[in-house]
C-alpha cells in the first residue's frame, strides 16, 4: 500500500501542489516502508521550502536517528526545537526535547544542553 501511495504522489512532484506539505507526506511513507534515509531527503525537502516546519524538523530527527546518524539526528532536533519555541508551538519542542536528550545521551553529551 505504501508504495503505491509514494508512487502517487512523487507524481505530484514539481507540479503545482508541490511544495513543504507534499515533501513532508513523502518523508513519511518512506519512513513507514522502512527506509529512512530516503525519507530524511525528502524531510531536508520540505525544510527548504518551509524552515519552520516543526513536523518536519521532528520527523527528520526521528528518521536520522532510524538510520543510525545520531550526530545529525540531534542537530535536526535542536533546530526544531528552536524553531517550534519560536513559533509557540510547545507541544512539538518538549517532545524533541525528549528525543534530543535521549541521543545526548547515547553521544556521551550533557543531556541538559538539548
Amino acid at each position: 500500500m505504501t508504495i503505491s501511495i509514494i508512487a502517487n504522489l512523487e507524481r505530484m512532484l514539481n507540479g503545482p501542489r508541490d511544495g513543504a506539505l507534499l515533501r513532508y507526506s513523502l518523508g513519511i511513507e518512506w519512513l513507514k516502508s522502512g527506509d529512512p534515509g530516503k525519507a530524511a531527503g525528502y524531510f531536508r525537502e520540505a525544510l527548504e521550502f518551509d524552515r519552520n516546519y516543526s513536523a518536519a524538523w521532528k520527523q527528520l530527527g526521528k528518521a536520522l536517528n532510524d538510520h543510525g546518524d545520531l550526530p545529525a539526528a540531534l542537530d535536526a532536533y535542536r533546530q526544531g526545537i528552536e524553531v517550534a519555541t519560536a513559533k509557540g508551538d510547545l507541544q512539538a519542542a518538549k517532545e524533541m526535547a525528549v528525543f534530543a536528550k535521549r541521543i545526548a545521551r547515547q553521544l556521551g553529551e550533557n543531556p541538559a544542553n538539548c
